[in-house]
This record gives structure tokens, C-alpha cells and sequence, in this order.
């Protein structure tokens, strides 16, 4: 029970990876606010924690709203006392627009921008000061190997939200709070499979030295040890958890 006690919001938890998240941490022992704009999905989550033996409750939360995340951080401090760990995982993914940056909507990539670039650093915004108060603290933001692979506003949003993860692990350094991210790559959720055509998934799979689809249970042990005491002296840095796709310096 490396959580107990302890208190997570997870954004975006209310299916894929972010549900597989919520429940993992649950199942440590702590106490998690599921947080997401899909008020019947985040209930099922919620309830399904608590049937499995675990606390949690839900709270309806649009992170592109200043109004709406800094609501979430006094919801989850009224209902338990403050705030020790963040998992930015929220996102327009599942049924995305496909388009080219050159054509793409104005309108639907400005609102694409204020959930998956800015909707991390709001949340953040709203929740650093009550988690400056928890020794341990920490920060978790959902990126991408697309960050790497010139894909779209997908990719711009997520290789942004590497640099927010570095420039914010500097700025909380005083706080006590770290921030990381993780990049899964190639991953088994609904919306994948509602995105990416299945041929052009199964030639990428095929380069990869683990050629097989992620699944959502093998991004959680990442996320957990980057919250855990484990990783306590880890801050500013992208894990990435893609089956050897996406090969750093």
C-alpha cells in the first residue's frame, strides 16, 4: 500500500488510461479524486473503486477552464484535506479530428490546444500551493511519442507538454513538488482503435523491438513509481513506455 493516505486527482479518469490509473492507485491505498467532463463515465469509475474495496469520488471537471480546475483542487481539499499527487492524463484523443495543421478547423484547434496543452498547466495552477504542503508531492503529465514523430496538432500539443513538464519540475523544485511525464506509445485503448487505421498500426507495431500493442496496465507501473518515494530524486524528465518505438539520446 505505497499510498496510503494519500490523496491523487486523475484527470481524464474516467476511461482508458486514465481509469487504469485511478484504480491502480486506488489499490495502493489512496484516496482519488476521478476527475473528468464525462459525468457518467467518472461515476462508474468512482464506484467501481469504492465496490472494490477503495475510496474515491468523482468530480466533473473541464481542464480548459481556469474556473472549472481551480473548483476541482477545492472540491478534492474539502472532501480530504489536501492534495498530494496530480496525474494530468485528460485529453481530446477519442474521436479527434484528423486534419493537417494547414486546414485544420481554427476554432477546433484553439479548444484541441486549451485541453491538451493547457489543461495540464491549469491543473497544475490550481493545485501546486496545496500540494507545497505535502512532503512527497508529486506530478504526473500524460505526454506522448508523438511528441517525436512530427504528427499533427497531437504531436505540437504533446512535445509542448514536455516542455511544460521541465519548466514547471523547475519552478516547483522549492516547493518540494516533482514533475514528470510519461510517453506511451502504441497503446490497446478504444479510442486508438477509433483513430488509428488498423493497417497502418500494424506496420508501426511491426518495427518495434516489443512489437505488440501496449496496454493501458503496462503504462500504470511507470505512473506509479514516478509518484512513489522510488523516484524521489526524478523530476523534469519524459519516461517513455512504447516498447523500444521511440529511441532518445
Amino acid at each position: 500500500m505505497r499510498f496510503g493516505e494519500k490523496v491523487a486527482i486523475v484527470t481524464g479518469a474516467g476511461q482508458g488510461i486514465g481509469e487504469a490509473y485511478a484504480k491502480a492507485l486506488a489499490r495502493e491505498g489512496a484516496r482519488v479524486v476521478v476527475a473528468d467532463v464525462n459525468e457518467a463515465q467518472g461515476v462508474r469509475v468512482a464506484e467501481e473503486i469504492r465496490t472494490a474495496g477503495g475510496d474515491a469520488r468523482f468530480v466533473r471537471v473541464d481542464v480548459a477552464s481556469p474556473e472549472s480546475t481551480n473548483a476541482m483542487a477545492e472540491a478534492t481539499i474539502a472532501a480530504y484535506g489536501g492534495i498530494d499527487y496530480l496525474v494530468n492524463n485528460a485529453a481530446i484523443y477519442q474521436g479527434m479530428q484528423v486534419a493537417p495543421l494547414i486546414a485544420v478547423d481554427w476554432d477546433y484547434y484553439k479548444r484541441f490546444m486549451d485541453v491538451n496543452m493547457h489543461g495540464a498547466l491549469l491543473c497544475i495552477r490550481a493545485c501546486y500551493e496545496a500540494m507545497g504542503k505535502r512532503p512527497g508531492a508529486a506530478i504526473v503529465n500524460q505526454s506522448s511519442t508523438a511528441a517525436w514523430m512530427g504528427i499533427g496538432f497531437y504531436g505540437i500539443a504533446k512535445l509542448a507538454l514536455n516542455g511544460i513538464t521541465q519548466s514547471v519540475a523547475r519552478e516547483l523544485g522549492i516547493w518540494g513538488i516533482r514533475v514528470n511525464a510519461i510517453a506511451p506509445g502504441p497503446t490497446d485503448t478504444e479510442a486508438t482503435r477509433g483513430i488509428v487505421p488498423p493497417q497502418y498500426l500494424k506496420q508501426m507495431v511491426a518495427q518495434m523491438p516489443l512489437a505488440r500493442m501496449g496496454m493501458p496496465e503496462d503504462i500504470v507501473g511507470a505512473c506509479l513509481f514516478l509518484l512513489s518515494p522510488e523516484a524521489a530524486w526524478i523530476t523534469g524528465h519524459v519516461l517513455n513506455v512504447d516498447g523500444g518505438q521511440c529511441m532518445r539520446p
